[in-house]
């Protein structure tokens, strides 16, 4: 049997590989933190200052039990409040495809952070085309569970896409990671074209 990513049972992949990407006792803002997994990830490991921003009450609510500071938010309209180089990194993990002003986003992240981290689903990877031609429907598996009536994602990007919004936004790529359904990095041999065919997520360290 083949070894598991290291942590990969007690945490999500990207969350993981996010943390890699972290220096020790940074200031970090998590952009929909959710239930602030991945805050309290990076407070046992990194020892990070950490905030959160979350648009959904009951996520706010479970961010504070777990002992977190975390503001009730909306990445599309709230980031703007934050000052300028107010924090080290600004992360958005799986979330991007769910905001309204994707571009606007990344462009406020990068001026409140000196550093952002975005991770996503790609959804150019060859299971979703192959199942959208033989199909004629949008997926739904164990990475997009939910009927695409159902689903907040709004904005389905692949790879290439963010590679290319890096490019018209005059974002610089610092890091590009790859992973496959176990988690697993993607050689990435043949750049972006070969990770936008066989990632089924990716996480983006970004800068100005």
């Amino acid at each position: 049997m083949a070894e598991a990513p290291p942590q990969a049972h007690l945490h999500r992949v990207d969350f993981v590989v996010i943390a890699d990407m972290i220096a020790k006792g940074a200031r970090v803002l998590d952009v929909g933190c959710n239930d602030g997994g991945l805050l309290k990830l990076l407070s046992e490991e990194c020892n990070v200052d950490g905030r959160g921003m979350e648009l959904s009450q009951r996520g706010v609510n479970e961010c504070v039990a777990r002992g977190l500071s975390v503001v009730q938010g909306d990445a599309d309209s709230d980031l703007e409040q934050y000052p300028d180089q107010a924090f080290d990194y600004v992360i958005l993990s799986q979330t991007i495809q769910a905001t309204h002003r994707p571009r606007y986003v990344i462009e406020q992240m990068l001026r409140i952070g000196r550093q952002a981290i975005v991770s996503f689903p790609n959804f150019g990877h060859w299971r979703i085309r192959l199942y959208i031609a033989l199909q004629g429907r949008m997926p739904k598996n164990a990475a997009l569970p939910l009927e695409w009536y159902e689903t907040p994602n709004i904005h389905f990007c692949t790879i290439k896409d963010f590679v290319a919004l890096c490019d018209v936004s005059e974002v610089r790529i610092e890091e590009q990671i790859a992973l496959n359904a176990q988690g697993r990095r993607v050689h990435l041999g043949g750049g972006s074209r070969v990770a936008n065919l066989f990632a089924e997520q990716a996480v983006f360290r970004l800068t100005r």
